[in-house]
Formats: C-alpha cells, sequence, structure tokens
C-alpha cells in the first residue's frame, strides 16, 4: 500500500522552469547545428572553401563582399562555432585565412583573400561549398563589366608583417582581468586557444617591438590573471595569459583593438554538485516509497520534456532532494535503479542499462549488415602533394609493392568489401567502398595531402687564430790578419796548435795592401735570433779592430717580434624538408696506401671536407628540433702512408627558436711556449751572459666557434 506522498515546489518556479526549458527546445529545433570544419583545396585552377555542418542548413547562407580590403563574409543564423579557435590558415592560392566568429545565436564566416574575386556557394547535404572565381578570369569580367564587382589590382592583399602598437591590462568593475592588444592593422585576425590553465594569443604576420618583449606580474590587480608574457615567435606574436582558479574567457576586436576578458566563474554554494554538469532549473521532492514510474512522471511534468519509460522499469523509491538541478535530481535516480537514458531530440527514452545495450548492440549489428549490402562506389582522387603508392598503405595498412591493396580485414580506413589502387603515373589513388567510407576518405586526403614545410639551415664555422712571438740572440766572433801580411796569422798554442778564431767579416784586407781576402765564418758564440717560420731577423753589428796587431773582435745582436692574426669563416647553407635528412659537403679526397690481406698495396681515399648533415623537426609551437652532424677537417702533416686529415667534429641535438641563433660547440686551444739557448756556465753570469744565449717566447691561441641559424620557409621565402 502507497503511503501518502508529497512534492515540494512552488508553482511560480515550476511554471518558470517550463517555459525556460520550452524556450530553450524551441530554440534547438530552429537551430541549424554547429561548424565543425573549415577546409580549402584548389580544384580546375579555382580555390574551393569546404564549410561542414552538424546539420544540414535549410538555405544557404548570405554573404556580402568588400573590395579593401578583399574579404568575403557569410552568415550563418542559429550555428555555432564547435572549431574551438577563430582563425583558420588556409593558404590556397588566393584564399589566405578564414576567421570564424561567433556573436549570440549567428556565427560569421570572412575569408581574408589576396585579391578580390566573384564567389558562388553551393549546398550538399551539410556541407557548404564556396568557391571562389580565378583571379585572372575575374579581372578580365571586371574589365568587361561594371567595375564595382571587384577590386583593381593596387588592391592585392598581400600579408605584410605589421608591427603590435600597444599591449596593456586592464581590470574591470565586475573583478574580471581585461588585456588590451593594439593590432598595427585591422586585416590581422588573433587565434585564441585554451592550453590547460593558460590562455594563448597567436597574432600571425605581426612584429613585436622591443619595449613590449616583456613580461607583465598583474597579480595585484585581484583578477584570475596573474601574468601576460608577449614574444616573438618566428613571423607571429604570441601573447600567454597565465590565470588561476575557476574561470572562463570572452574575446572581441573592434579595428584594430582586440580584447580578451578573463573572469572567475561564479559559484552557486546552494549547488550539490559543481560544475557544467547540472544546469537544469531547482526543484525539491520529498517522496517516501514512490514508484518509479511515477517519480519520472513528475520530472516530466517539472521540466515540460517527453519521457518514454520502458516497461521493464519497476520498484519504488524513497528520497528527499532540496534545491537540486532536476538534470541531477533524474541521474540519481537512474543511478539508484541502474537504469540508462537515451535522448532523441525532445524525447527522453529511460530503460534498464542492460536492455538499453542489448538495443544498442543489435543497432550496431544492423548498421553492420547494411553495409555489406550497400553497393560500392569508386571515386577518382588526385593527389598534390603526397605519393599515391605512399597512401595505399596508409589506407589498408599493408605493403604498397602491388600499388593497390584492400579487401581484407586488415584494412584500416576501408570496410571489408573496400579497396584501393594507385596510379603513380597520374598520382591518383581509385578507391572503390561504400558511400559512408568514401566520405571518410576523402576527409583522411585533404589532411594528408597537404604540402610538407621546408627548413633552411644556414651554419657558420669561425676559426680565429692569434699568434704572438719575440726572439733575442747575439753572435760574438774575432778574426787574425797576420797571414795577410805574410807572417804567422795564428796564435801558438800547445806546441803549435793554432786556434783559428771566426769572424763575421767576409772580405776583409789589411792597410797596407798585402794579402787577399779572409774569409772566417766560425764564431765564439751563434746564437742568433730566430722564430719558426722566420728566418730574417733584425740584427745590429759593431767590430773593434786593431791594425797595430791586425786582430779585430765582432760582436752582433739580433732581435725579432712576430706578431699575427687570421680568421676563417665557413658557411654552408641548405634547405630541406620537415623530417628529411639533408647533407651539403666541400672539400678534397687525398690518396693512402692500404695492405691488401694477400700483402698488394692498393690505393684508397680519404676525405678532408667542410660537412654539414642535419634533420629537422618543425614542433607544433613553431620552434625547430634539428639533428647535427657537422665536420670541418683540413689537410695535416705528411706520414709514410700518406697524408694525415686533421678534423674537428661536432654530432648533437638540439632545439632552436625559428629564425634564432644558437651557438652548439666551440674548440679554444691555448699553446706558450718560453725557451732559452746559452753557453753552459758563461750565460749564466749576471749581465755578460747576455752575450753568451738567445731568449724565445711564443704564444698562439686557436679557437673555433659553430653557429646554427634554422628558418621555416613561408610562402614569401624564409624569414629573415
Amino acid at each position: 500500500m502507497m503511503k501518502r506522498t508529497t512534492i515540494h515546489y512552488s508553482r511560480a518556479a515550476l511554471v518558470a522552469g517550463a517555459a525556460l526549458w520550452g524556450g530553450l527546445t524551441i530554440s534547438a529545433a530552429h537551430a541549424a547545428g554547429a561548424i565543425e570544419s573549415v577546409t580549402g583545396y584548389v580544384q580546375g585552377g579555382a580555390e574551393v572553401l569546404r564549410i561542414e555542418l552538424s546539420e544540414a542548413p535549410s538555405q544557404p547562407p548570405a554573404g556580402f563582399a568588400i573590395q579593401s580590403p578583399a574579404r568575403i563574409a557569410l552568415d550563418f543564423p542559429e550555428v555555432t562555432n564547435a572549431l574551438g579557435r577563430s582563425l583558420v590558415e588556409i593558404n590556397q592560392g588566393n584564399l589566405r585565412t578564414a576567421n570564424v566568429v561567433q556573436v549570440g545565436d549567428r556565427t560569421r564566416v570572412v575569408l581574408n583573400l589576396k585579391q578580390a574575386t566573384p564567389y558562388k556557394t553551393q549546398l550538399q547535404d551539410k556541407t557548404v561549398l564556396v568557391s571562389l572565381d580565378p583571379v585572372s578570369s575575374a579581372s578580365a569580367a571586371s574589365a568587361s563589366s561594371s567595375p564595382t564587382l571587384l577590386a583593381p589590382a593596387s588592391s592585392v592583399a598581400n600579408a605584410e608583417v605589421t608591427a603590435l602598437r600597444d599591449l596593456d591590462f586592464r581590470r574591470t568593475t565586475d573583478g574580471a582581468g581585461r588585456v588590451v592588444l593594439q593590432l598595427g592593422s585591422s586585416d590581422v585576425g588573433v587565434d585564441i586557444q585554451q592550453q590547460g590553465k593558460d590562455l594563448v594569443l597567436d597574432i600571425p604576420h605581426s612584429s613585436l617591438p622591443e619595449g613590449l618583449r616583456r613580461r607583465l606580474d598583474v597579480t595585484d590587480f585581484g583578477t584570475p590573471v596573474q601574468t601576460i608574457a608577449a614574444e616573438q615567435r618566428g613571423e607571429r606574436v604570441r601573447v600567454t595569459i597565465k590565470a588561476v582558479g575557476d574561470w572562463d574567457h570572452s574575446a572581441y576586436q573592434s579595428d584594430q583593438q582586440f580584447v580578451v576578458e578573463v573572469r572567475a566563474k561564479k559559484v552557486d554554494v546552494n549547488k550539490l554538485a559543481q560544475g557544467p554538469n547540472y544546469t537544469g532549473e531547482k526543484l525539491s521532492l520529498n517522496f517516501q516509497n514512490i514508484d518509479v514510474r511515477s517519480l519520472l512522471q513528475v520530472i516530466a511534468d517539472f521540466t515540460n520534456f517527453n519521457i518514454v519509460t520502458s516497461d521493464t522499469v519497476t520498484g519504488a523509491l524513497t528520497l528527499r532532494l532540496k534545491d537540486v538541478p532536476w538534470d541531477q535530481a533524474l541521474q540519481i535516480i537512474m543511478d539508484a535503479k541502474g537504469l540508462g537514458m537515451r535522448k532523441t531530440g525532445t524525447v527522453l527514452w529511460i530503460a534498464p542499462k542492460d536492455e538499453i545495450d542489448e538495443r544498442e548492440k543489435k543497432d550496431l549489428e544492423a548498421i553492420k549488415a547494411k553495409q555489406g549490402l550497400e553497393p560500392l562506389r569508386s571515386q577518382a582522387y588526385q593527389l598534390n602533394y603526397a605519393k599515391a603508392t605512399d597512401l595505399v598503405g596508409q589506407l589498408t595498412g599493408q605493403s604498397t609493392a602491388g600499388g593497390g591493396g584492400g579487401g581484407s580485414g586488415q584494412n584500416r580506413f576501408l570496410s571489408e568489401r573496400g579497396s584501393v589502387m594507385a596510379e603513380p603515373r597520374t598520382n591518383q589513388l581509385f578507391v572503390t567502398d561504400i558511400a559512408s567510407k568514401l566520405e571518410e576518405v576523402t576527409k583522411l586526403l585533404q589532411s594528408l595531402d597537404v604540402p610538407v614545410r621546408q627548413v633552411m639551415i644556414e651554419a657558420r664555422i669561425v676559426e680565429a687564430r692569434d699568434t704572438f712571438g719575440r726572439s733575442l740572440g747575439v753572435r760574438l766572433g774575432g778574426g787574425d790578419l797576420r797571414a795577410q801580411k805574410g807572417g804567422d796569422g795564428g796564435y801558438n798554442l800547445f806546441g803549435g796548435n793554432r786556434v783559428a778564431l771566426g769572424t763575421n767579416y767576409t772580405n776583409a784586407t789589411n792597410s797596407t795592401g798585402f794579402g787577399g781576402p779572409v774569409d772566417v765564418s766560425g764564431n765564439f758564440v751563434n746564437l742568433p735570433a730566430k722564430l719558426s717560420g722566420d728566418t730574417s731577423p733584425g740584427s745590429f753589428a759593431l767590430s773593434i779592430f786593431n791594425a797595430a796587431a791586425n786582430r779585430f773582435l765582432s760582436l752582433e745582436l739580433s732581435a725579432l717580434e712576430a706578431d699575427g692574426q687570421g680568421k676563417i669563416i665557413s658557411s654552408p647553407r641548405l634547405i630541406t624538408a620537415d623530417q628529411t635528412k639533408a647533407l651539403i659537403e666541400q672539400g678534397t679526397e687525398y690518396p693512402y696506401s692500404v695492405t691488401a690481406p694477400n700483402g698488394a698495396t692498393t690505393i684508397a681515399f680519404k676525405k678532408a671536407v667542410l660537412k654539414l648533415e642535419v634533420s629537422p623537426q618543425i614542433t607544433p609551437e613553431g620552434n625547430i628540433i634539428l639533428n647535427l652532424d657537422v665536420n670541418k677537417d683540413s689537410r695535416g702533416e705528411d706520414t709514410g702512408q700518406g697524408v694525415a686529415i686533421d678534423t674537428k667534429h661536432i654530432t648533437t641535438q638540439v632545439l632552436v627558436e625559428n629564425g634564432g641563433t644558437v651557438v652548439i660547440g666551440g674548440i679554444f686551444e691555448m699553446e706558450d711556449t718560453s725557451q732559452v739557448n746559452k753557453v753552459p756556465f758563461l750565460g749564466d753570469v749576471p749581465i755578460v751572459g747576455n752575450l753568451f744565449k738567445n731568449t724565445t717566447k711564443t704564444a698562439e691561441k686557436r679557437e673555433m666557434l659553430v653557429f646554427i641559424t634554422p628558418k621555416v620557409i613561408s610562402e614569401r621565402g624564409p624569414i629573415r
């Protein structure tokens, strides 16, 4: 026997909740869904923009075009933006970018063109195709018809890099943080994305002045925003907004001003479960042992929803809920009784979970069986950048040796009856499958058949050398001219043995004219100044001559100082595609002898080259990862087996900002030498000992640095 039951909620709240939900359902009934993807491609020399919606629109979107700047605007009423971003980069022919902006219940798609041109729209189920006339034919049409249709050639909108004018932060009256950007041009669009707890703003085709390259700490303003950092990333400016807590944001652009507001979410303390999951009108329920089917009918009356309850739903329930969103109350009831729900439009079907799972299983089996009976269609795809033979393996997961595949359970994207064939000569793919699979293949190929970005890598290998040398030396000698006069020309020592005294005079004669030239090359001390590679030091000579005794003494002082600086700069440069290894080298191959196992001697060659080998990888943030192998070889000394090779080699991996320069390595060598050559004992005598020795000091510094600068090549060429 059922006890007396009560339900507590006011009549006004019930009417207001029903009216509110009724308004929402009416709006949903007239909604045309959401924009799920925006892609562009070239077909027959004309650019085509493909806009896919979640629901088929009833009529083509209304639009208008302007000449300067060249733009086309399309309005989609009752449509939301489900892309997750507002800027779509296309860069296909005349079509540069597309801005998708949602204002209220209306979404506008703005096409940014390089040159104004006529267009036409076409509906294909859930897809809107926007076809642009070729620029050449559009110009001819403009010359022969009304000049108001197209802009003149001087109005071509080139994506020039503009400078960001200002970056400011303010606090609103309701405690929100407002970031204000003054753009360089109204043509610049801002792509805003939420990455974790950060809000990232990317401004393409913009530069950041040095005065704005800073990090702002705005914690003291008392808003969710903590810091704002602005930096240059290649040809775009990135502004990172860091916030704390639970917050949401809104953004809008007015002419050259772009505003982002970040405000904290208001928390309702009366709500049992906080968050976006339960947003229904609140109600209070107090029942004892009420039948579940009757309880579901109460909720249906409150929400004005259509609820269909399965015959297998039975049992009673006792509950007390106060100020709980109705959708949370419904979930509590279903969880307590093991029920599930399927929603179709404004109708809710409630049944045990096992029954729902069994029904879904049967529906899936029916779809699979229908695919086995559905007629096959064939479609040809012309590929622009990717190789058709490579994509066969991507579609089927099989080897591409035969140029085709399909018809097995290993197909990745095709059905069991689907097949694919590649035509290498025309670079086409021919796919045979059911209609739904062909649509999936079309979307997949639009993502795969895209141009690979290219990177220019420039290396600078700088070798510097600084040398210094200083040497001081002396020559001391003497001579005897008595032999030139017919007398005894030597010194009698030890029973007639003569000691010849050398001199640096090579053509001396006596004063009376007797005799001939004197040529004695010996010296008491022969320690002249000398540096490696230098053979002509400066010298000063002094001779003391005794005319009466016909003897003389000579002294020669020599000094040499050398100071040299040299620099060698090598700059290899190459361009390669993303994740593709590239190699450039220049040098000489030197022969050397090699002994074979049978004893024969053969000639092999060894390279002495300047080499740059690199494999770049462009990251999603726009930075570049480089796997580098750099060689700088030169000819060394000669050996018995051939020429030795002096090598300098670096192998590393480094992450570099686009357009930035980094030093990946360097070698520094310093050699300092001091040498003294002297006559034993005599060279150690103070002051006088300097006549019996020479002193040499040399210093040499060698340094090598390797600089790397990678640049992603855009449509206008590498960023400089």
